[in-house]
Parts: C-alpha cells; sequence; structure tokens
C-alpha cells in the first residue's frame, strides 16, 4: 500500500458487506437474507446455496483459498478450522472451486478437546458450529495467506451452548422482546428492534520482542512473575496522552489499516497512564458485532506487534507497581429507528421513558451485582480490581451531579421538577473561547458510570472476551424492564403507574448509587453498612452464576440453562487452577534454573573480591556486608522455593473444582508472594551483567 490513502477507499474493503451482498446476491435472496438478519427468520438450504455461492466467489477475488468457521469456545480465544474451497479432482486433472450453502450454514469441529465443564464426555466428539448471519463474514490475509472466516455460534451435539456468542445472541433475543414491551406502553409503535450496542476501550503494552523472549514468565503467563521497580514509573503521568513515539506510531498507523480494511472503526489511539502502555477505541457495534470485532482487534494487536519486532501484551497485569489494563465497556440500547433509550435529552427530569429506563437498570445492577463483578471475573483480574488504578471490587453506579439530582428530586419530594444545567465555562484567556460545559463530571473510580447516553461497565479485563459482561447486562436489564412492564400493563392509570414505579425503585435501589472515591477505605466501610457485596477474586465470584436467583433468572429468558452455569462454574474454576499453576510453576522453574545459579555466581565473585582486597591488606567490610546481605537473602529464597514447590504439588492433588481453586488462591498464591519477595530485592542487588532476565526498565522504557 502506498504511503498515503483515503480510509474510505479501504474501509471494509474484506469484509462481506450488505453492500456486496446487494451487488453479488439476486434480489430476492438478497431480501431472503435480510429478513433472516433483521427479524431471525430461518433461511431455507437453496438459499443459503446462493450466498454461499456468492460468497466464495467474493472471497476467491481476495485471494482465499480456504474458508473457516470462526468461533469463540470457552478457551478465552477463538477457534477455526480451515477447509479449502477445492473438491476431488476431476477425470481430466482439474478441480473446482466449490462451497455449499451446508457448508456454510453449519460445521462439524470436534468437540471433545474444548471445555464443556462436563457437558460433554471426552469420548463424546461431535458438536457444530452455526453461522450468525448478523455479524458479516470478512477474509483475513496473514502468512497463512487468504482465510474467508464466518462467524459462528458453537454447540453441543445435544444443543448446549458451549462457547460465548450462543448465550449472547440468546441475550440480545431477550432485551429486543422486554425493551419493545416499555416502548409499547409509552406508544411507540414504529420500533421494530432495539439492540444493545458496545463499544469496547482496549489497552495493551508493547514491549521488544526481543526481551520478551528472554523472560520465561512473560512467555507462559503473559506477566511478570518476578521484577524489582525501577527509578521512575508512572509517577510523572508524563505517558499519558503524551506524544507517540516513532516506532509505536508506525505499529498503530498498521494496526489502523488492518483493522479498517476488516470493517473494525478504529477511532481513538493515545498512550496510557503506564509507561509502554497504548489504547485503541473503536466506534460501537451491535453487541455481537463489537464482541467480534474486539477478537480481531486482540489478535491484530498481537499480530502487528511481532511484525514490528514487538510483543503485545494483553494480560490484566504485566508489570506490578505501575496500572494494569483493562477494557472499558461502553454499553446503551438503541433502537432501529434510531432512538437510544438512554438518552436523557435536555430535561431529564421531564423524560419519564428515560427516568425508567434509568432506575430499571439501577435495580437490575442491585438485584445483580454479585453476576456482574462475577462476568468480570479473570486471575489477571485480581491482581488489577481495586488497585487504585481500576474500579474498585464493589459494584456500584456513578450518575453525575445531574442525574443524581433528579434522583434526590425523586426520593425526597415524590417527583422531579428541574434539572441542573451545566453553564458556562470561563477560561479567563481572551483569545481562547467560553464553551458549555456538561451538567456532570466524570467519575474514574465507578465500576458502572453513566456517560451521557450509555453506561460505562470498567471492570473488564483487558484479555477477556466482552460477550460475559454484555450477556449479563442485557440479560438483567431484560429482567428489570420485565418486572415493570407485568406491572404497567396492568395499571389503570399509566400515568400515575409510572411514576410511582420509578419513585420506588429510586427508592428501594438508592444504595447501589455513588459518586464519590471508589478507591477510599471509606468506601469500603460504607458499601459494607449499605449491604453492597465486596468480592475480591475470581474465586469467590464464580458462585454467582448459579445462585437460586441467576439460575432461574437466565432460564426464563432463555439465556442459559441450569446445566449451562453449571458446566461454565466448573470450567472457571478449572481455568483458574491451570493458570495458578502455571504461574506457580514457572517461578519454580525461574527460581531453579535462572535465579539461584545467577546469585550463586555473584556471591561467588563477591567472594573472590573480598579475598583479593584482604590479600591486598585493604578494607573490605563494604563487600562483606554485601555479601552477607545476599546470602541472606539467598537463603530466604531457596526457603520459599521449597515451600511453593511443596504447595503446588499438595495443589495437584486436591479435588478439582472449588476446592482445588480455592486452595491455589489461599495457599499457592501466598506462597507465590513470598518467592518473589527476596527475589526482587536480589534484583537490586546483583550486577546487572549477571541478572538473567532484562528488567522492568528495560521492557517498559525500551520499546
Amino acid at each position: 500500500m502506498s504511503e498515503y490513502f483515503n480510509v474510505a477507499d479501504i474501509f471494509g474493503e474484506d469484509v462481506f458487506t450488505d453492500k456486496v451482498m446487494q451487488e453479488r446476491l439476486p434480489k430476492k435472496v438478497y431480501r431472503a437474507l435480510r429478513k433472516t438478519i433483521e427479524e431471525g427468520k430461518e433461511l431455507d438450504l437453496a438459499t443459503a446455496d446462493v450466498i454461499a455461492a456468492a460468497m466464495k466467489d467474493w472471497a476467491i477475488e481476495k485471494g482465499a483459498t480456504h474458508y473457516t468457521h470462526w468461533f469463540q469456545p470457552l478457551t478465552g480465544v477463538t477457534a477455526e478450522k480451515h477447509d479449502s474451497f477445492i473438491t476431488a479432482p476431476r477425470e481430466d486433472g482439474t478441480i473446482l472451486m466449490e462451497f455449499s450453502g451446508k457448508e456454510l450454514i453449519k460445521g462439524e469441529p470436534d468437540a471433545s478437546s474444548f471445555p464443556s465443564g462436563g457437558l460433554r464426555a471426552t469420548f463424546e466428539a461431535r458438536g457444530y458450529t452455526a453461522w450468525d448471519c448478523t455479524s458479516p463474514a470478512f477474509v483475513r490475509h496473514d502468512a497463512a495467506g487468504a482465510t474467508l472466516c464466518i462467524p459462528t455460534a458453537f454447540c453441543s451435539y445435544t444443543g448446549e451452548a458451549l462457547d460465548q456468542k450462543t448465550p449472547l445472541l440468546r441475550s440480545m433475543e431477550a432485551i429486543n422482546k422486554e425493551s419493545l414491551r416499555l416502548l409499547k406502553l409509552f406508544g411507540n409503535t414504529t420500533s421494530k428492534k432495539v439492540t444493545p450496542s458496545v463499544g469496547p476501550e482496549q489497552e495493551y503494552f508493547l514491549v521488544d520482542a526481543e526481551k520478551f523472549l528472554k523472560r520465561k514468565d512473560l512467555i507462559f503467563t503473559g506477566r511478570t512473575l518476578f521484577g524489582a521497580m525501577p527509578p521512575k514509573g508512572q509517577e510523572l503521568d508524563d505517558h499519558y496522552f503524551g506524544t507517540i513515539r516513532q516506532r509505536i506510531a508506525s505499529f498503530m498507523k498498521d494496526v489502523n489499516v488492518e483493522l479498517w480494511k476488516l470493517g473494525v472503526s478504529a477511532k481513538t489511539q493515545h498512550n496510557e497512564v503506564a509507561p509502554a502502555q497504548h489504547e485503541l477505541a473503536p466506534i460501537y457495534a451491535e453487541a455481537n458485532v463489537a464482541v467480534d470485532h474486539n477478537q480481531i482487534v486482540m489478535q491484530t494487536l498481537k499480530r502487528v506487534a511481532c511484525q514490528h519486532g514487538m510483543k503485545c501484551l494483553l494480560h490484566e497485569k504485566p508489570f506490578a507497581g505501575v496500572n494494569g489494563s483493562g477494557k472499558h465497556n461502553n454499553w446503551s440500547l438503541t433502537t432501529d429507528d434510531g432512538i437510544n433509550l438512554l438518552d436523557p435529552g435536555k430535561t431529564p427530569h421531564e423524560n419519564v421513558q428515560f427516568l425508567l429506563v434509568l432506575t430499571c437498570i439501577l435495580k437490575a445492577v442491585d438485584e445483580h451485582a454479585d453476576l456482574l463483578r462475577e462476568s468480570a471475573a479473570d486471575p489477571g483480574n485480581d491482581h488489577r480490581l481495586g488497585a487504585n488504578e481500576a474500579p474498585p471490587a464493589i459494584i456500584s453506579v456513578f450518575l453525575g451531579e445531574q442525574l443524581q439530582d433528579v434522583m434526590a428530586q425523586l426520593i425526597s419530594v415524590g417527583e422531579a421538577t428541574h434539572s441542573l444545567k451545566g453553564g458556562v465555562l470561563e477560561t479567563g484567556v481572551k483569545t481562547l473561547p467560553d464553551f458549555t460545559k456538561d451538567a456532570t463530571d466524570r467519575n474514574r473510580t465507578s465500576p458502572f458510570a453513566f456517560t451521557g447516553n450509555k453506561f460505562e461497565f470498567r471492570m473488564v479485563g483487558s484479555r477477556d472476551s466482552i460477550g460475559s459482561p454484555n450477556i449479563v447486562l442485557n440479560t438483567i436489564v431484560a429482567e428489570a424492564f420485565s418486572d415493570a412492564c407485568d406491572i404497567l400493563e396492568k395499571a389503570d392509570d399509566f400515568d400515575m403507574a409510572v411514576h410511582d414505579l420509578i419513585k420506588q425503585y429510586a427508592n428501594e435501589h438508592q444504595r447501589i448509587v455513588f459518586d464519590g472515591n471508589g478507591y477510599s477505605d471509606e468506601w469500603v466501610a460504607e458499601a459494607e453498612r449499605r449491604g453492597l457485596p465486596n468480592i475480591k477474586s475470581m474465586v469467590d465470584a464464580i458462585p454467582a452464576l448459579v445462585t437460586d436467583k441467576a439460575v432461574a433468572m437466565f432460564d426464563k429468558y432463555g439465556v442459559f440453562t441450569k446445566a449451562e452455569l453449571e458446566s461454565r462454574v466448573e470450567v472457571k474454576y478449572e481455568n483458574y487452577s491451570k493458570a495458578l499453576n502455571i504461574e506457580a510453576r514457572t517461578m519454580i522453574d525461574m527460581a531453579s534454573k535462572q535465579i539461584i545459579p545467577a546469585v550463586i555466581k555473584y556471591t561467588r565473585s563477591l567472594a573472590e573480591t573480598i579475598n583479593a582486597v584482604v590479600k591486598a591488606g585493604a578494607e573490605a567490610s563494604v563487600q562483606v556486608e554485601l555479601l552477607n546481605e545476599t546470602s541472606a537473602l539467598l537463603s530466604d529464597t531457596k526457603v520459599a522455593l521449597a515451600k511453593l514447590i511443596d504447595v503446588t504439588e499438595e495443589a495437584a492433588g486436591k479435588a478439582e473444582g472449588e476446592e482445588q481453586a480455592r486452595f491455589f488462591h489461599d495457599v499457592v498464591t501466598v506462597a507465590m508472594s513470598e518467592l518473589r519477595a527476596p527475589v526482587d530485592k536480589l534484583e537490586m542487588i546483583v550486577d546487572k551483567e549477571m541478572w538473567p532476565m532484562p528488567s522492568y526498565g528495560d521492557l517498559l522504557f525500551e520499546v
């Protein structure tokens, strides 16, 4: 590609867009496909054959030789199996390039080795991928050539969801149905569909590839298990929004081009708070498309980083002592005719429909705070949440001054009569214009904050799929809407009933609203007084999935069966244990084979220096003191290593599931911290040339 190009010319060029479909499909076939996309009507095989043929021809023109059903199993990453378009050779030695409607609609990968949480036995191998026609197919260009990627759902032979996509689509259907019920009560008969829109902000670190490959912890776990802080961290705030270095800017440019070609509307890029940390944010998309796009974003960041001699770290906490990475999940509800249900308008106190939507969401978050917290639970996020950088582990809602004032009026006097105005911000500089300021500030410590016309769920981990939090958000809000509609549909006087219900919800769920400093110790105490859950770890969060209220809700709206929820609990406990086991064994390997030998080599060198100094009749007290300190820390390291070896082996003998996961959390992680402490002190003493791996300073400041 030339140095200069028009984004509009390349945007979506590798996507089987609606425009491409209109150009390549017969009108009757195109209309049938649009009906399937918009109304969920079943697509017959004859129509699918025509679509498949057109998609194949388009993909081959793009250079594709293979196609794959691209799906999202419970591994946390995407999966794919590639098949070429060629069929059996003909008698004349030539081949046909074919792709049928059946191959488009349904795939049959081996399901036995994917996590299923007991839904499938190892010997039960069959599973199915089903085309999600609401998320467009695309051609991906990489070292394998060009591949037609077809976004799909993944389910077992017996119909249970084994992925993130299937329950997400179910939750979208649930909130669409209940939102339309609510809109109908307010006289809206024109909106035919309500869709959750999502915009995830992706944070990530970039480190030099050569240095990355010298650290086993980064290779095996994605985070540093050892490492002393350099003289400078993020305390000057000079990296945040700072000038982007040329190497990084070149990387960002290539990432943008790759994403734009794939129809991902990469919009914003900047340096984040920590050194070597950055962020990329797209424009909003429908929830299932946003989930797919975010997976594409993460894969593209990693692939392009390698092409630039770097590695992209998506772990939530790759470095201790500096900010970790999250993924702010911006969520709103929009109709097919352009109405945002979360737009308060200029006078929110008069916007009754908005106030009902708002108080329903407060009800949903308050009643299911544990589920929302669980949706962001991840082994890496345990190091990040509440660490004076990310939202605390306590779920609360920030509304801002304007809506907080409206809520206060509803609670105190039963009705809201005015809304606070933003006013004018006077800069005090004649050459700068005065401008209208917003009616409310923002609160970066809030895990669930209203930010104008959307809610920003700030807890999600940087490497996690945004599928889980949006499944939960869609479902709990669908339930709240349903509860409200059940009451209002029976009311004799709708205006009075909706007024009373808004006031009731505002009163009953005001405890979830908090606009202060979520990092403070005072808030922890206040939250406990209010009865809000403080779920500090993934292990403590997982049981929320199978409480009676969670099982009943997910079953009622057809999002999860009880068996599917129980399977996810088992998978999550297993994933936690495996992640911690890998981390513990990596620490053992590094300490045994790299760190202790390096320290011994250093002490030997010190001892030889002391002998030489003493022989020369000089004073060696400093060297002796250094040797004694190093030897003591080396002894502490050896003791801590032995303990970690013992408890890691003990963990392997625990019953799989909750017991093993809790042992890793309560015992193994403590032993890991005890090993890290003396090693990080040794790093500050041992000659840098002898230290067996790049330091934090090398990784964070030499990119």
